[in-house]
């Protein structure tokens, strides 16, 4: 059975127009000693049922919604997505559009790109906002690179309260490049502690979540003022964008640059991807943005069009000149994300944001008033932190095995918060499986 939907005729005939013998002959650059000897190991192929069957059996082994009472959030969040939504993305215009390499060209790639821009400026209180990156934590490490070169500085500070992957991610960006990345330690309270910044020079910027991995708010603009009088740039970043549907956008609190994670604006959570990379700033920056930037012109005849305006990116200009070598923009998530956000509206995304905010308090009193310990006594969005007693495993996996998945164990991340888990509650989660959650794990 050929792997390959080609007759032997076709390949017969591709061979004979490269000018080689045989398949073989197609890899003999490649050192003997890399080649695989002998044939692949490779179950028998199944009829169209059966592998139908096989993989219900797979997803059967996997814990996800909606079988499954699903009460983690960490960076990825699941929302009812609108049908208008998902039908509207599926058009064969936007599903098979590719980079526009001649941008002009592609007048409607380029208006929903403007869209997209226009909207999630206006939701993070920012000036200017790029066409998308690769996911909420390349947004983070590439804002930090640019604020480095804004400020000409070689440090950068983040908090430890920064989704711990992402810090991951900043550090594997950092490594070669010589520039120094600083912790910011956090408070008992469950947000960043900004006096460590006293002792800190050269620090292009400082790195701050919020909500913050804890799911507690910071207090943006007293950190923006802190920032600020070190003369580094703040830069704000977030997991949960439906927060600033509810709470304050960063922009008006000081930020200059906005970074983090849209897959919350109507793109599903997918097993973990595809993500969505958010990044704004203020326009004094904009050239130093990574990616591209679309605007608004008019034609010859004084129609409204859409141009590139700016791509600082290696295959549009010299690569020592390049902001970034990120090739993917996620135009498609992109463009979800601005459905996703035309559709609810300013309106629609500050009731979005009020029941996801009222869920969590509702399941965090709840489990207080059974005897939990609720960690951190301050403002939360959609998630908190409560400490289970000692042996808390062996009711999670009993859980587990009742379609419950309670929470995520921080003690991998936080080895000092041993017990404690992180809970999440989005507006899918129903106050009969909040109850069914307690009930089981009082019991």
């Amino acid at each position: 059975m050929h792997l390959l939907p080609h007759t032997d005729e076709d390949i017969a005939s591709m061979l004979e127009a490269v000018g080689v013998k045989d398949l073989d002959a197609l890899f003999s650059t490649v050192p003997e000693d890399c080649r695989l000897k002998g044939k692949l190991d490779l179950p028998k192929a199944l009829s169209e049922w059966e592998l139908n069957h096989h993989m219900e059996a797979l997803s059967s082994t996997m814990g996800v919604s909606p079988a499954y009472k699903v009460f983690i959030g960490a960076g990825s969040y699941e929302h009812f997505i609108p049908a208008s939504v998902s039908y509207l993305l599926g058009r064969s215009e936007f599903v098979t559009s590719y980079t526009p390499y001649q941008p002009e060209m592609s007048q409607g790639t380029l208006q929903a790109i403007y869209e997209y821009q226009t909207l999630i400026a206006r939701l993070l209180g920012m000036e200017v906002a790029t066409a998308s990156h690769y996911d909420g934590a390349a947004a983070l490490a590439e804002s930090l690179l640019m604020a480095i070169r804004a400020t000409k500085r070689t440090k950068v500070a983040v908090s430890g309260l920064v989704h711990p992957l992402y810090r991951r991610v900043v550090q594997t960006y950092f490594e070669p490049t010589g520039y120094e990345v600083l912790e910011l330690p956090y408070l008992k309270e469950g947000v960043t502690e900004l006096a460590a910044l006293r002792e800190m020079d050269d620090l292009a910027a400082v790195a701050i979540q919020s909500p913050n991995f804890f799911g507690c708010i910071e207090d943006l603009e007293g950190t923006a003022q802190a920032v600020h009088d070190t003369g580094a740039l703040l830069v704000a970043g977030f997991t949960e964008a439906v927060a600033y549907g509810l709470l304050k956008n960063p922009g008006s609190q000081g930020a200059d640059i906005v970074c983090g994670e849209g897959q919350s604006l109507g793109i599903p959570r997918s097993f973990g991807g595809p993500g969505l990379g958010v990044l704004a700033s203020r326009q004094k920056f904009m050239r130093s943005l990574p990616g591209r930037l679309v605007g608004q012109t008019k034609d010859l005849d004084g129609k409204r069009g859409f141009v590139l305006t700016l791509a600082t990116r290696e295959q549009h200009i010299r690569r020592e000149k390049a902001t970034s070598n990120i090739c993917t923009n996620n135009s498609l998530c992109a463009l979800a994300a601005a459905m996703y956000m035309a559709s609810l509206g300013g309106t629609g995304m500050r009731e979005l944001g009020a029941l996801n905010h009222d869920k969590a308090e509702y399941l965090k009193g709840e489990l207080k008033s059974a005897g939990f310990g609720i960690t951190f006594d301050r403002p939360t969005f959609n998630e908190f932190v409560v400490e289970f007693p000692p042996g808390f495993e062996v009711t999670y996996n009993h859980l587990l095995e009742k379609g419950i998945v309670a929470g995520l164990s921080l003690a991998p991340y936080y080895p000092e918060l041993a017990n404690h888990y992180l809970m999440c509650v989005t507006e899918i989660i129903s106050r009969e499986d909040m109850d069914t959650l307690v009930r089981e794990v009082k019991s």
